[in-house]
């Protein structure tokens, strides 16, 4: 039925043109004085013959439908696919369509070189900023002041942020840059829990960290990150008490990590991993880019992890990291 609406939407001229001749040709034969036999054949005769060459350009252009929409799908690659014209309107619009594509063409890959010129002064960025940090970590060591552990906490969070940086870059071309192979996860989890350990002294947090005793099939640097953004997370929004990291016992390597911080608004949880959303605590926090989680929910599903959050304001947060769903060959 679409494609009949289509063709007589394509023909109305045409057929209204047919239905004016049919008309006439009626009104001549019977002001004659002819016979309604004879006038009858002819006008049978005649919608017998049209009928047929109707039915016939009728299904061409079924068939010409179904060849441009099997086309549609490598037409973002080439044009030179497309049915030929069958006139002169349709060698314009082809021109067109040539010349449109041209152009998509000639603009994306403009973009290409200055997302790749962006992304190249960016990284290069991000590594020579490390060296003056690393300066002033080893300049605040030699120190003996009062806000040395303030400070301390300060470049620590500079060093976050530059990271953050990098791996925001990365993540387009997350796929060129895995290495999926069978891990500990006690080994990962603890690699990060040791990069917080001063922020868990500083800020007088306890720690619940139960033996894992999980391989996972992952990409070890990709899944750190993750487990290192939540940890800070936990970190930043938890004032009192403990972050506790255990195995989920009603789940198949579900990774925990729980804090008993300020929590997060019920209202704000389905947005929490959009890119630059910070929610009510960011916006009271002030230093929240609401790029950490959008970064993790985009990593794990590249790893087709699972990652869920579930908060109660004042009880504080709880992640669950799902890496028992991953299905990539192993390196």
């Amino acid at each position: 039925m679409k494609e009949l609406a289509g063709y007589i939407r394509m023909n109305k001229k045409g057929m209204k043109g047919m239905l004016l001749w049919i008309g006439i040709f009626l009104a001549v034969f019977l002001l004659s004085g002819l016979p309604v036999a004879a006038v009858g054949y002819g006008l049978l005769l005649f919608v017998a013959v049209a009928g047929g060459g109707i039915l016939l350009d009728f299904r061409r252009y079924v068939a010409r439908r179904v060849r441009l929409a099997e086309e549609k799908k490598s037409v973002g690659i080439s044009l030179e696919q497309l049915p030929e014209a069958e006139n002169p309107l349709e060698e314009r619009y082809q021109e067109l369509l040539a010349e449109l594509f041209r152009q998509k063409c000639q603009a994306k890959s403009e973009y290409d070189s200055r997302y790749t010129e962006m992304v190249d002064y960016y990284t290069m960025w991000v590594h020579q900023v490390k060296t003056p940090i690393a300066a002033m970590r080893l300049l605040l060591q030699a120190e003996d002041t009062p806000d040395k552990a303030e400070l301390a906490e300060q470049l620590f969070k500079t060093e976050e942020y530059v990271g953050m940086v990098l791996q925001y870059l990365r993540i387009g071309d997350i796929g060129s840059d895995l290495k999926i192979r069978r891990y500990e996860l006690d080994a990962i989890v603890r690699q990060a829990v040791r990069k917080y350990s001063s922020s868990f002294i500083h800020r007088r947090l306890g720690l619940d960290y139960q033996e894992l005793g999980c391989q996972v099939v992952t990409d070890e640097k990709w899944l750190c990150f993750v487990v290192e953004q939540i940890l800070s997370n936990a970190i930043k929004y938890t004032r009192e008490g403990k972050i506790s990291i255990y195995m989920d016992p009603a789940r198949s390597k579900t990774l925990i990590i729980r804090d008993t911080g300020i929590g997060i608004e019920q209202e704000d949880l389905p947005r929490i991993f959009e890119k630059g959303f910070t929610g009510y605590n960011g916006r009271t926090d002030k230093k929240s880019t609401g790029i950490g989680l959008y970064l993790c929910k985009r990593i794990m599903n590249k790893l087709n992890h699972r990652l869920e959050i579930t908060s109660e304001v004042g009880k504080g947060t709880q992640v669950a990291l799902g890496l028992d769903s991953a299905k990539l060959e192993i390196d």
